[in-house]
């Protein structure tokens, strides 16, 4: 993953409604959720929603799709994926391992 694309992506998280915007989206799945129902789930404004899914989408985390009159965004889980494996491809000294194993990969260096 290009390291430009992972500060960027990092940086659009590094915000408290980003954050909770993105995590309801990792929730919803990917059906995903449309913009009024993330606003109203997260008591945000709709310029205020509006400005931090620009902010999500370029860093590549959300996809907008149009469904009528609605814009229903999802969580880009590959995005999610590849960011992850680029903060964890040299845990353990480099030995491989998934995030969901992370507990049993390492041992205790306490």
């Amino acid at each position: 993953m290009d390291s430009n694309l992972v500060v960027h992506a990092l940086g659009a998280l590094a915000h408290e409604s980003r954050l909770a915007i993105f995590r309801l989206l990792v929730v919803a799945g990917p059906d995903g959720m449309a913009a009024g129902e993330i606003a109203q789930k997260l008591g945000l404004s709709p310029s205020g929603l509006s400005f931090h899914l620009k902010d999500l989408s370029h860093a590549d985390l959300v996809t907008p799709r149009q469904d009528g009159r609605f814009v229903i965004y999802t969580a880009n889980f590959n995005a999610m994926t590849a960011l992850v494996g680029f903060l964890t491809e040299n845990c353990c000294g480099g030995t491989p391992c998934v995030a969901s194993d992370a507990q049993n990969c390492c041992a205790d260096t306490r």
